[in-house]
């Protein structure tokens, strides 16, 4: 999801009567109740079955805000069950579940969670159910932060209609399994919308078919995995055009773009930077994951998110970020289509299995965004445009958040996380080594969710460094680390005294003058250390701060040499 300067965090919970509370990983006391436990745990009703394929089949109806029809949930057995949990918001009801064979299935409610007991235990193979729904699903109080539906309307007067459910859990809106570990291998929506109108959805538009109430039904098929969050719809009247990015090794990528008609020429000034993101990402990065499905923009009513293939635009064409940025850098380019689209790769491509690990998806998605800006600017506009990312830190709560109830940690994983990658960079000091690590996380994970350990071992490994201290003190903690220097200054001799203050056994190494008008490494401990500077005058010592991220306190003594 995007980022802002003042990112409110909205969290869907209900609280019972038997909540509990957490202090975990630095956070101040939370209090989570079972309903976000139901919402965010891979239980054992879960964890028994793997998702293959969905095949959504929904009419929505802008008239009555409503949503009526199935989802088919086909899967294979882990472990015999006769009981598993789907999942689907309470104020969306309903109307029967059926077992492959047609037989009803008995289910019970609890919160959103909805516990299903199948007509016969299931102790192997491949299996299916289909959930028959209706409602009228939340609405989006401020989109894309806030998760629902908006209902809206175009200048002219035409429906539409768009869905944002990031956090807050796709089956806000349709049955499924709503957990990020698990993803179907592909998918099918089948979005039946009122006459004169069209859906664009996620994949590949296999057809489209009136219906004999002359309402449309638009059938999408998506060959990839993808995240429960980044199914979505765009209903309205919307002008089609297309482009082609053709890759280093000659592979064609289609571009299609959705906009309002009177957004048209706008859109194709705009879109314009979409070739070279592409090439920048894909030279990081590696191939863009998803060539099979193409590549679409689609205006959209709130400022963007990154609904895999069926990318939600709603910067307002503007530079930076609806014309804002923190650094002049900053208004070179769109950063809602950057940002974004670096979620092709990381949050759509390599998945989170638990939101409290979402700094995979943004923090390197930020990260990318400055990656761009070097491709294109050079190295050092791009550390401008990291470094200017330091106002925008709040440092109030850990990046990584509690595991096991569907909450993530602070929105430090954007701005801080940026700032914390571009640190580890300067760390490991090798890049070529830093960008094989970035393309080799794409590869080694390359369409499966994972938790952040394995990509902190996956960095350890290609490192051949423990880094557990640095991602420990950056994620877990609120509080940057702190490198205290003490420089001492008699006559011509300067002696640093120096440490970090970390909340963990913190040893990252640091550049800092050692000489004059140099930087040199040194590896301060928690312990005191102590050695003499070079050539250097007491007030010229500096560490490296546009390339680590740190807090500091640097105290000068001056002593008279005639002094015993």
């Amino acid at each position: 999801m995007k980022s802002c300067f003042l990112l409110t965090v909205f969290l869907f919970l209900k609280l019972s009567i038997n909540a509990f509370s957490q202090d975990l990983l630095g956070h101040d006391e939370a209090v989570f109740a079972r309903a976000d436990s139901l919402r965010g745990t891979l239980t054992s009703l879960r964890a028994c079955y793997d998702v293959t394929f969905y095949h959504l089949n929904i009419k929505i109806d802008p008239s009555d805000k409503s949503i009526s029809g199935f989802n088919t949930i086909f899967f294979s057995t882990v472990t015999p069950f006769s009981r598993m949990q789907i999942d689907l918001f309470p104020n969306m009801k309903i109307d029967s579940i059926l077992f492959e064979d047609g037989r009803k299935c008995n289910y019970e409610r609890e919160y959103g969670a909805v516990f299903i007991t199948l007509p016969e235990e299931l102790k192997s193979g491949n299996h299916s159910i289909r959930v028959h729904y209706n409602g009228n699903p939340q609405v989006a109080k401020r989109p894309p932060w806030d998760g629902g539906f908006t209902w809206t309307e175009d200048e002219d007067g035409n429906p539409w209609v768009v869905v944002t459910c990031q956090r807050t859990g796709a089956s806000l809106w349709w049955p499924n399994k709503d957990h990020q570990s698990d993803e179907p291998d592909s998918m099918l929506m089948s979005i039946t919308v009122p006459p004169g109108l069209e859906d664009v959805s996620n994949g590949r538009l296999r057809g489209r078919r009136e219906e004999v109430d002359g309402w449309t039904t638009f059938d999408w098929f998506i060959y990839s995995p993808i995240n429960n969050y980044n199914v979505t719809v765009n209903i309205g009247k919307l002008v089609h055009f297309s482009d082609e990015y053709v890759s280093t090794n000659g592979e064609k990528l289609t571009l299609d773009y959705y906009v309002l008609r009177g957004n048209a020429k706008k859109a194709k000034k705009q879109f314009e930077v979409v070739g070279p993101m592409l090439r920048t990402f894909e030279h990081y990065f590696g191939k863009y994951p998803f060539y099979r499905d193409g590549f679409k923009l689609i205006d959209a009513p709130h400022n963007g998110m990154e609904h895999q293939t069926a990318i939600a635009y709603g910067n307002n064409y503007l530079k930076g970020y609806d014309g804002y940025s923190s650094s002049k850098v900053g208004l070179n380019f769109d950063f809602i289509i950057v940002h974004e689209s670096a979620h092709e790769w990381w949050g759509n491509h390599v998945t989170a299995k638990d939101i409290a690990d979402m700094w995979i998806h943004e923090s390197f998605g930020a990260y990318a965004e400055a990656l761009f800006v070097e491709d294109n600017w050079g190295y050092d506009a791009s550390l401008e445009y990291i470094n200017a990312k330091k106002q925008n830190v709040l440092n109030n709560k850990p990046i990584l958040g509690p595991f096991g109830v569907n909450t993530e940690g602070s929105s430090d994983m954007y701005d801080k996380g940026q700032l914390i990658l571009n640190t580890l960079r300067n760390v490991i000091d090798n890049d070529s080594l830093w960008f094989s690590i970035l393309r080799g996380i794409q590869e080694t994970f390359s369409h499966k969710s994972v938790d952040g350990k394995e990509i902190i071992d996956y960095i350890n490994e290609r490192t051949g460094e423990n880094m557990d201290y640095f991602f420990d003190q950056y994620l877990k903690f609120k509080n940057l680390p702190r490198f205290d220097a003490i420089i001492s200054a008699k006559g011509d001799r300067v002696t640093l005294r120096y440490r970090w203050k970390a909340d963990v056994d913190f040893r990252m190494p640091l550049k800092v003058t050692i000489s004059t008008g140099r930087y040199e490494f040194i590896r301060p401990t928690m312990e005191w250390q102590e050695m003499e500077l070079n050539d250097i005058d007491a007030g010229d010592f500096r560490i490296a701060e546009d390339h680590f991220y740190c807090d500091k306190k640097i105290s000068r003594i001056y002593t008279d040499p005639d002094s015993p």
